[in-house]
């Protein structure tokens, strides 16, 4: 009767601490804007700005915690989809399937910018990337990229387009390394821009020559993460019966010279697509997807987490976090996901972290 009083107590003991691990877990976790598709998130060190396809632009100011909704139901602004959102000092930008959208905090007031390249493809922006050193923002279109100087207050036009081949000209993601190189992530490959060049001349590498270890008839870069010793591409994956090598999808690391290490579902990842990717301490978070091609569909796949140094690779399981996250952002204490049901924060002081190595 002892020993089984004693394993009674085991049990209950374990019970507990189970339970206040994972109430730790839920505790660390906090939902916003539920119901709204949340597309990007920036931070511009003072306010929390939020892109949704439906409902406009949030900006969250967290010193007094407190919403702004930018839409047209409170007419705000005129347009409620938008696909991404960079931040300045003075302005924010964000993007969407009619143009360029424009915030001057100063005066507090919305604008637009149509291109005239392109027709109404040309105006479906897609990625935007601010350059503080050079004070030029980086417009990336459906067809086209576009460069707004700051100081000069013009904007010019850049046709990418390799071999006549129009998908190396439809920009999906754009991001800078260090200070000198502006990678240009397009339908069919990357571009690699030395920033300064004024004639404009760039570097383009698709799944040939054993980039992106030659898989798949092309390869669509989605986003992509900087190391001092390696860059990660993230890609899209969409296949038909017709064309299984299509776009096969899949992270890739390469360490800047001739190595390449692939992570797909075949490889410890819930799927071979890659929305999104952010980065804190030795962990490489990636939200990732599967493209369903007997429906045509992208089902979402939630959370990956990879060690970049061991590159061992976890899921977070949690309940709060739904399985389709578009975007990813690290604001310095929380990693902010943006998701099919709206935005969640996951605080990383607490225990949410699956512990490997």
């Amino acid at each position: 009767m002892k020993k089984l009083n004693e394993i009674l107590k085991i049990i209950i003991i374990l019970f507990f601490v189970s339970f206040n691990a994972a109430l730790a877990q839920y505790e660390s976790i906090d939902v916003y804007l539920q119901g709204k598709k949340v597309t990007d998130i920036k931070n511009d060190g003072v306010d929390l700005w939020v892109a949704t396809e439906g409902n406009g632009i949030y900006k969250y100011a967290k010193w007094k915690d407190e919403w702004i909704n930018y839409s047209t139901d409170n007419n705000k602004i005129k347009q409620d989809f938008f696909y991404c959102i960079e931040v300045g000092p003075r302005y924010i930008w964000a993007g969407s399937a009619d143009g360029l959208y424009i915030f001057d905090k100063k005066r507090e007031r919305w604008s637009k910018k149509r291109f005239t390249l392109g027709g109404q493809f040309g105006n479906w922006i897609r990625s935007l990337k601010f350059d503080k050193n050079a004070n030029i923002l980086w417009i990336g279109r459906f067809k086209y990229l576009s460069q707004f100087d700051l100081i000069s207050k013009k904007y010019k036009d850049f046709d990418l387009t390799i071999n006549k081949n129009e998908k190396t000209n439809s920009v999906k993601s754009l991001n800078i390394d260090g200070d000198s190189v502006l990678w240009i992530g397009v339908e069919a490959g990357i571009h690699k821009y030395q920033i300064g060049d004024t004639s404009f001349s760039t570097k383009f590498y698709d799944s040939k020559n054993n980039f992106f270890l030659s898989e798949g008839d092309q390869v669509s870069v989605t986003d992509m993460l900087f190391e001092q010793n390696n860059i990660w591409f993230a890609t899209d994956e969409f296949i038909t019966a017709q064309r299984p090598d299509f776009n096969r999808g899949g992270l890739f690391r390469f360490d800047r010279k001739i190595n390449w290490i692939k992570f797909d579902e075949n490889s410890k990842l819930n799927g071979s697509g890659i929305f999104s990717l952010e980065l804190t301490g030795n962990f490489i978070w990636t939200s990732v997807y599967k493209f369903d091609p007997s429906v045509k569909e992208i089902r979402g796949k939630g959370l990956n987490l990879i060690n970049r140094k061991t590159l061992v690779t976890k899921k977070i399981e949690n309940d709060l976090i739904p399985d389709t996250i578009y975007s990813l952002h690290f604001d310095g204490e929380n990693m902010w996901l943006g998701t099919n049901d709206g935005l969640r924060k996951i605080n990383l002081t607490n225990s949410l972290l699956p512990d490997f190595s």
